[in-house]
C-alpha cells in the first residue's frame, strides 16, 4: 500500500543538525526536477524580497519565509516526518507510534510538496515554504513542473499495491494515476454526516486518524475493495462511490459527526 499525503503550510523549524543532501532523497528520478526548483527558489529568495514575497504568494506578516528558503542549502535538515505540522499531522502523530507502525509509515507514506515533489517520512529536509500553487519565473507552474518526472516515478513507487490518494487539489496537478494504477487507487473525501459537506478541519484530522488506524492495525488493503471493508473494521462509515469503468479510481466518503 502506498499513502499519498499532502504537505502542511505549518512547518517546524529548520533543525541544528547536518544540511540537506538532496542525492539521499527517495524517489531519485525527482532528483533533476528538485535541483531545478531548489535552485531557483534559493536564487529568488536570496535576492528581491518584494518579488519573492509576490511570486510564493506570503502576505507581510510571513516575510520571514523568504529567508527560510534563501538558506534551503545550509540550514539544518530533520526527517520529513517531523517537518510537517498542522491538523493531518498532529492527528496521524507519527512520533506517538509503536515501532512497527513506525516502521510501515517509513514504507508506505509519501508526501507530495511543491518543491520536493514527493518524499517519504523519514527523508531529511529543512523546513521551507512553496507550495504546489506557486508559479516560478523561470521554471512556472509547478504542478506542471513535475508532472513528467513523477509519471514514472510514482508508478514505480506503487508497485502493484493498492494507491490511498488523500491529497488536497492542488497536489492531484502533479500527478494522476493512470491505467492499472488508476483502477487500483482509492480517494477519500470526509464529509460531514449531517451537511454531506466537506469541512476542512473534519477532512484532515479524519484523514490522520485513517493513517494512523492502518499503520497501528497492520492493515495494508491490496485493492480498493479490501480498503473500504477494512475502515468499516475500524469503525469508521464509509460510502462508496463504484469506478466509472476500468482504469478508473475509486471514491470513498467517509461520514463524521464530529472530530476530538
Amino acid at each position: 500500500m502506498l499513502v499519498l499525503l499532502p504537505p502542511s503550510e505549518g512547518k517546524a523549524p529548520s533543525s541544528g543538525g547536518a544540511p540537506l543532501k538532496l542525492e539521499g532523497l527517495s524517489l531519485p528520478a525527482l532528483a533533476g526536477a528538485r535541483e531545478a526548483v531548489i535552485g531557483e527558489l534559493v536564487e529568488l529568495c536570496a535576492g528581491d524580497e518584494d518579488k519573492a514575497r509576490e511570486v510564493l504568494g506570503l502576505s507581510e506578516g510571513l516575510r520571514g519565509e523568504i529567508a527560510k528558503n534563501a538558506e534551503l542549502l545550509t540550514a539544518g535538515a530533520r526527517p520529513a516526518g517531523q517537518v510537517y505540522t498542522g491538523v493531518l499531522y498532529d492527528a496521524l502523530d507519527l512520533a506517538g507510534l509503536e515501532t512497527a507502525a513506525k516502521q510501515r509509515a517509513a514504507r508506505q507514506l509519501l508526501i507530495f510538496s511543491g518543491l520536493w515533489g514527493a518524499v517519504r517520512v523519514t527523508d531529511r529536509i529543512p523546513s521551507y515554504r512553496c507550495s504546489m500553487g506557486v508559479k516560478l519565473p523561470g521554471i512556472g507552474a509547478l504542478g506542471t513542473h513535475w508532472r513528467t518526472p513523477m509519471a514514472s516515478a510514482l508508478p514505480e513507487a506503487a508497485d502493484d499495491g493498492l494507491v490511498l490518494d488523500l491529497r488536497s487539489s492542488a497536489y492531484t496537478a502533479a500527478w494522476k494515476p493512470k491505467g492499472a494504477v488508476a483502477g487500483r487507487t482509492a480517494t477519500v473525501r470526509v464529509l460531514h454526516a449531517p451537511t454531506r459537506k466537506v469541512v476542512s478541519h473534519f477532512n484532515k484530522a479524519t484523514k490522520g486518524r485513517i493513517v494512523r488506524s492502518l499503520l497501528s492495525a497492520g492493515i495494508a488493503p491490496k485493492g480498493p475493495a479490501e480498503l473500504v471493508e477494512a475502515l468499516r473494521d475500524l469503525g469508521y462509515v464509509v460510502e462508496v462511490e463504484p469506478p466509472a469503468g476500468a482504469g478508473k479510481a475509486w471514491t470513498l466518503d467517509v461520514l463524521v459527526d464530529e472530530v476530538h
